[in-house]
């Protein structure tokens, strides 16, 4: 009788190998998905062609990726990553010709950049906004040329206006001097005449990056009376000096812009973060913080790092700090002083 035959033995690095290889087809698999649906949407908000052109774009590489992800699983790997690494470089190559324009047809309330000289105390500014909103698209546009003693500084405000949800809001900071006069800047898109805002559109190149520097009543009475916008103000401590440093900030980000244009990022140039940027360099070991980027949440931040006025809990804070039915409410008190209006019960904002 034949004796029978013994059961195959399986070595165990075999088994660790094909472990390796499945692990590694995997990540590949979500290398080329991640990059084939960037490549996609970089297409779809920078190729130079209409929306058809566009879609048909978008189809074209999702389907090059899509065959590279079958030749990966199909035991083609090499083949597969080496066509698709090809390809993506080139479109890589493609991507960093976009580059950020002065010249654009721009919307009317950033059709213009701050200019600002300083000598000594004094700031001159021209290309002050001061428009007079009757709606978005019904507007008396106005440009002032400003000036300002930096001894006359006394205050530093935060508003935060919330227009989708409650992480996210556009910042906006106001210094005050003891003349009663406010000036706010914003870090806004730059948009071009007829565009609108489009986080997604805001990670891809999509809008150059503004600072606008404008009276209360023009760029905070536009969010909450005409955009519908809910705005909550916070007063921030700041010694004086620091006061200057910051206002001074934004002027060379102002210079900046003005010698060579920069895009503005959803996540890494937007109106929160560059605010933290600037007060970084006045403030050294301020620390970073997830709440910088759902800028909703500034306030929150600001309050537990003790940059808020004493005394208060942050809720009271945020509740006094509402501004929106105030400034609502100025409408219809002739020649009212909208930044004294607003201010009404806010926390640190005793008048001078």
């Amino acid at each position: 009788m034949s004796p029978s035959p013994s059961p195959a033995i399986t070595h165990p690095t075999a088994g660790f190998r094909t472990l390796l290889r499945i692990v590694g087809r995997v990540a590949a698999s979500l290398v080329l998905l991640l990059s084939t649906g960037w490549a996609c949407l970089a297409l779809w908000y920078q190729l130079p062609v209409g929306e058809t052109g566009k879609v048909l774009a978008a189809v074209l590489w999702s389907g090059f990726g899509l065959a590279a992800l079958v030749l990966l699983w199909r035991g083609r790997a090499a083949r597969a990553l080496l066509s698709y690494a090809v390809g993506f470089a080139l479109l890589l190559g493609w991507w960093n010709t976009i580059v950020p324009l002065q010249q654009r047809d721009w919307a009317d309330d950033v059709a213009r950049q701050l200019v600002a000289r300083v000598d000594g105390n004094m700031v001159t500014l021209e290309n002050v906004r001061n428009f007079d909103w009757r709606s978005d698209t019904d507007y008396t546009p106005r440009w002032e040329t400003r000036r300002y003693d930096l001894e006359r500084l006394r205050s530093v405000d935060v508003s935060v206006s919330y227009w989708m949800g409650p992480a996210i809001a556009h910042t906006l900071v106001s210094f005050g001097f003891d003349d009663g006069r406010f000036l706010t800047f914003s870090i806004e898109i730059r948009k071009e005449r007829g565009e609108s805002f489009s986080s997604i559109g805001g990670f891809f190149r999509r809008f150059e990056l503004s600072l606008v520097a404008a009276e209360e009543r023009d760029v905070l009475r536009v969010r909450t009376n005409v955009r519908g916008e809910d705005v909550h103000m916070y007063r921030v401590r700041l010694p004086q000096a620091e006061m200057r440093s910051l206002f001074l900030a934004y002027l060379d980000q102002s210079a900046a812009l003005l010698r060579a244009p920069s895009f503005y990022n959803t996540l890494t140039a937007n109106c929160t973060t560059i605010v933290y940027d600037l007060a970084r360099r006045i403030v050294p070991g301020l620390p970073m913080d997830w709440r910088l980027l759902a800028s909703g949440y500034l306030p929150d931040y600001l309050y537990d790092v003790g940059g808020l006025t004493p005394g208060y809990s942050l809720e009271a804070l945020r509740t006094a700090g509402r501004i929106t039915q105030r400034a609502i409410a100025s409408d219809a008190v002739p020649g009212v002083d909208f930044s004294r209006a607003i201010r009404q019960g806010l926390p640190g904002a005793e008048a001078p």
